[in-house]
């Protein structure tokens, strides 16, 4: 038989139960019941408390090695769960697993039995008031209600047991904390807009007890057995509870430095609707961005928000000598000092998803908590030195208000959509004055958007109305997300990753690599301004040095014609001012994201080139259909169609790159949603950036022009046949379907040309070969005289030899330098 007293432990593998066993191993015996065997360095029995007979079976096993007398019996094991819901699990576990335990020890020699208990059993309190243990049993929700059924059913089953109920305040030490304690932790230190909204009074605190003084309870409860009553209830835990508010302050000093942590108290019926919605709408959102985790905060839980339990441990004092050599307001250092020095470990010992930059930061060899400082300090300076640029927009919003009544807007919906969205603005630019607040800086994007929008949305004839719009709603966008710091890319991939891809001879997003785009969108702005200032009767007539108009309608020339055509006018809105719009909004997202953005922000890099590409086949298409649909040409939209066509070149290699990204990293396990969203590092080192105008001006314009960009000699001539078919009317007389076949070709072939002078697409141009064979059939499939045949079979051969000649390839595309050829 063993020389010391047994105590028998349940739950004991658990954390609690190894620092119990710890603290008791010297003086006692130490035997556990768990679900499982394991090794904790004294025997643990394994126990199912559901089950009754397996219950009584590792009794029956523990009696025989050891005896069947045990000193104390401390009741740790329970089921715990804050979804709230009243799950099967607490009756099973907590009060039948309780009841079979009682039960089984009946058979025992049980000099005490001590139960481990929570103190939120018992009616809540007030702010300025403590309860003590004479406070009625009044739990508000699933587990603790299963803590007080277990409690009863132990007095009704214990017989001659001497028991003792420990009604526990909230647990923490320097690693881990009860879950409302660290989640409201990791709330500030993630910077969550939750962590400033609070549903209860902000008066209201919750006890809490450090780990070493619960050990301490329990210790001195065991050890002196025979001196407490056969039946008592102690509470044990710091008598002062920290009120919400006061918590929440010393939190954000400690962990931000900032010594009024704002809290604003939301009625608990909209908090609990809230919470609601955001659980329900959980499942919507995709596992690659947010892990699927269900939100901490429950419905439940804004309903006790105002429940305070602070505690008289009186009887704790008197019948233990316990008092407690912890506080919380001493140890609030140490808790957010571990957090700060290995804040994934912390949020893994805390069982809350860690956010993505820890986990992102990492994964990078980077020190999550040195990135996270470091990133916040660059943003904040960043986003002070161009402020300014949120005050214009105050500003813009503003003239935007008042602009109906000045410029007599005389539309009603354009009247009231101008104020509505001049408001708006003028809201989210003030909000936007914040750093915090990055979303407003989108949501005044957005309000830009719109206002750029409304004019042709609503057919004004007011020209001064038209003009306002777009250059205010073009700048408003601009100034809210164009300028520094960008909003959206994650930590890790705005402090760390390189700014040229890897195995690029170039950098692809830089803005020697924009500017051409922006230049030729604005001529195409240009264009489309002017043209739909005539759709929409602002001006009467529009210029074309070279067009007349259809036979039906001598008094107007070829633009006048085609963009009054009955093509442009099924659109329910003016054509022309759609193209204009998309042709600002490319300027503004060309504008948009720093130099390393097919990294920092690809889901922009990807609607940039979504604009360029949609709109140059529909511009292409409508060149195209001008001679054959509707019976003429226009100047002006041939010119736009010549400065789509040049865009598109200049925007692929930036497109490439993303794709090439977001397939590296979802090959390296990051999730491939999250990474289009907000970016990511990659591979090779981050050199310092330099300003790339600060070179004499030849080499700037070098790499504008030429950078990812090549027309060889070759693709140069083969333009110019292409050109040359497009004018067969004129040069051979061609009518009919012969005519448009040439007209066809010869934009296919051009369209072709343009793509294939970006390197990364150099490819392409075989696809000239089935345009030449085309071109070469032509005058045999729909007619042609000889001159005009022998021209039409010189320019197809020709078209396919130029596309053979491969010529040198200037730069370097990574992993696709083996489809450039």
């Amino acid at each position: 038989m063993p020389d010391k007293p047994i105590i028998l432990i349940t739950g004991a593998a658990g954390n609690i139960g190894r620092s119990l066993a710890a603290a008791l191993r010297d003086r006692y015996l130490v035997v556990g019941l768990d679900r499982a065997g394991r090794d904790t360095g004294y025997p643990v029995i394994e126990a199912d408390l559901t089950d009754g007979e397996s219950v009584a079976g590792a009794l029956d096993r523990i009696g025989a090695h050891y005896g069947r007398r045990f000193a104390s019996v401390v009741h740790l094991a329970a089921f715990f769960d804050f979804s709230g819901e009243d799950k099967p699990e607490y009756k099973a576990v907590n009060v039948d697993g309780s009841r079979n335990l009682m039960q089984a020890l009946q058979a025992f020699e049980v000099e005490q039995f001590v139960y481990s208990g929570t103190m939120l059993v018992h009616e809540p309190g007030r702010p300025g008031e403590r309860i003590d243990e004479s406070r009625p049993i009044d739990p508000g929700w699933a587990y603790p209600k299963s803590k007080a059924e277990a409690e009863q059913a132990i007095r009704e089953t214990r017989g001659r047991i001497p028991t003792v109920f420990l009604h526990l305040a909230g647990l923490y030490d320097e690693r881990t904390s009860v879950p409302t304690f660290a989640n409201q932790i990791a709330r500030i230190y993630e910077r969550d807009f939750q962590s400033h909204l609070y549903s209860g009074d902000t008066d209201a605190g919750q006890a809490m007890v450090h780990r070493e003084d619960m050990i301490d309870a329990f210790v001195r409860a065991i050890d002196r057995r025979g001196q407490l009553p056969d039946e008592t209830v102690i509470l044990v835990g710091e008598p002062d509870a920290i009120g919400y508010d006061d918590l929440q302050d010393r939190l954000g000093c400690l962990i931000h430095g900032e010594a009024d942590w704002a809290t604003l108290r939301v009625p608990s019926a909209v908090a609990g609707i809230g919470a609601w919605v955001q659980d329900k709408a959980e499942p919507l959102v995709p596992d690659a961005i947010d892990g699927g985790e269900r939100p901490f905060i429950q419905p439940f839980m804004t309903r006790m928000a105002s429940d305070h339990y602070a505690l008289d441990i009186t009887r704790a004092r008197e019948l233990l000598g316990w008092t407690p050599r912890h506080r919380l307001a001493d140890e609030l250092p140490a808790i957010i000092a571990t957090l700060k020095q290995d804040p994934a470990a912390w949020y893994k010992a805390n069982r809350i998803p860690a956010p993505d930059f820890v986990t992102e930061a990492e994964q990078v060899g980077h020190d999550p908590e040195v990135l996270r400082a470091s990133h916040e300090d660059w943003y904040r300076a960043a986003h002070a030195d161009n402020r300014w640029a949120h005050f214009v927009n105050i500003a813009l919003g503003l003239w935007i208000l008042v602009q109906p009544v000045i410029v007599e807007v005389r539309e009603p919906a354009l009247f009231w959509s101008e104020i509505a969205l001049g408001a708006a603005l003028v809201l989210f630019a003030t909000l936007s004055l914040s750093w915090r607040m990055a979303w407003a800086r989108w949501a005044s994007a957005a309000v830009a958007a719109g206002i750029m929008a409304v004019p042709f949305l609503f057919w004004t004839s007011n020209p001064a109305a038209f003009l306002s719009d777009t250059l205010v709603g073009a700048f408003a966008f601009g100034l809210a997300v164009g300028t520094r710091p960008e909003p959206g890319p994650s930590m890790v991939a705005a402090m760390t990753g390189p700014d040229i891809p890897p195995g690029w001879s170039y950098n692809p997003s830089g803005w020697a690599q924009r500017l051409p785009i922006i230049l030729f969108a604005l001529i195409g702005l240009l264009v489309a301004r002017y043209l739909s200032a005539y759709q929409l009767g602002q001006v009467s007539g529009v210029w074309d040095p070279f067009f007349p108009g259809l036979p039906g309608e001598p008094a107007k020339n070829g633009t006048e014609a085609v963009i009054t055509s009955a093509v442009s006018e099924a659109f329910p809105i003016p054509d022309a001012a759609l193209g204009g719009y998309t042709y600002a909004l490319e300027i503004v997202t060309g504008i948009v994201g720093s130099r390393a953005r097919w990294r920092t922000m690809p889901w922009l890099v990807f609607l940039f080139g979504l604009m360029i590409a949609p709109l140059g086949v529909v511009s292409i298409l409508f060149v195209i259909i001008q001679p054959i649909i509707i019976g003429t040409w226009a100047t002006l939209t041939l010119i736009g169609a010549a400065a789509m066509l040049i865009q598109i070149p200049y925007s692929l290699d930036e497109l490439l790159a993303t794709v090439q990204f977001i397939r590296r990293r979802a090959k390296a396990g990051r999730p491939w949603l999250r990474v289009f969203l907000f970016g990511d590092t990659d591979d090779g080192d981050r050199e310092a950036r330099q300003d790339e105008f600060d070179r004499p001006v030849g080499a700037v314009m070098r790499d504008m022009w030429s950078g990812g960009v090549n027309l060889p000699w070759n693709l140069a001539l083969a333009g110019i046949l292409a050109t040359s078919l497009l004018f067969t009317r004129l040069t051979f007389g061609a009518s009919g379907a012969m005519a448009d076949a040439d007209h066809v070709i010869g934009f296919l072939a051009l369209t072709v040309i343009s793509l294939a002078t970006a390197e990364v697409a150099r490819t392409l141009r075989y696809c000239l070969i089935p345009l030449g064979a085309a071109a070469m059939a032509a005058p045999f499939l729909f007619g042609a005289d000889m001159a005009h045949s022998v021209a039409n079979v010189i320019i197809g051969l020709s078209l396919i030899a130029l596309s053979i000649r491969r010529g040198a390839v200037k730069g370097h595309y990574g992993g696709w330098d083996r489809y450039v050829i």
